[in-house]
């Protein structure tokens, strides 16, 4: 082999490490690219402000709501907090609307023991999700019945489940909700984590 075979052999060594080496690197910044835009997508959250013009005295009227169709999520979660509203004053109907909610997945003994004891120490839990009820005011909706429920980068991150979050008046951090969709494409209650304790309301407060 000659100096200038060996010349031209060198070249072409570098230009293969150098190709082998873009190469990689330009996968690297691939994968950082779709990284980068999978995360702004996911980031973009979203919010829906449910109206309820008219609160139900009894289930046929809790099924005859516009949102109680269950073809949004968002309406699923609020509805869910409606339920829950009506425990301290009529628990089989709470909990029927529970049921309706659960669809295929109605209520266990465990679940109604869980619930009866969250409700043993308060009953303002519930309302105080809606919007304008604070300890201030005992925890007293604005009118008209408005509950705001949000996502999160990662309420979808489970197929045909969603995790959906709904600000408490009383706590500092949200709570949520959890649906999933069935075969029937409505979205039922599959779980909700709206019942631990907040601050209490003004008027049990002997030192106010």
């Amino acid at each position: 082999m000659c100096y200038n075979d060996i010349g031209i052999y060198s070249r072409y060594t570098i230009i293969q490490k150098e190709e082998i080496t873009m190469g990689l690197f330009d996968d690297l910044k691939n994968k950082a690219a779709q990284a980068a835009k999978s995360v702004t997508g996911a980031v973009t959250n979203k919010s829906e402000n449910v109206v309820f013009a008219k609160l139900p005295d009894t289930l046929e009227e809790f099924k005859a709501l516009p949102q109680a169709q269950l073809t949004s999520e968002f309406d699923t979660a609020a509805l869910t907090v409606l339920a829950l509203c009506f425990y301290p004053k009529d628990r089989e109907l709470s909990l029927a609307m529970l049921d309706f909610l659960r669809g295929p997945r109605p209520l266990s003994g465990q679940d109604k023991q869980f619930i009866r004891d969250r409700f043993m120490d308060s009953d303002y839990v519930p309302r105080s999700y809606f919007s304008g009820a604070t300890p201030a005011n005992d925890y007293t909706p604005s009118e008209p019945y408005t509950i705001k429920v949000f996502t999160n980068p990662y309420s979808y991150t489970d197929e045909n489940y969603a995790k959906l979050f709904i600000t408490s008046g009383g706590a500092d951090s949200p709570r949520y909700v959890q649906m999933r969709k069935a075969k029937d494409g409505k979205w039922y209650l599959w779980e909700q984590f709206l019942l631990s304790g907040i601050r209490p309301p003004e008027s049990s407060n002997p030192w106010a």
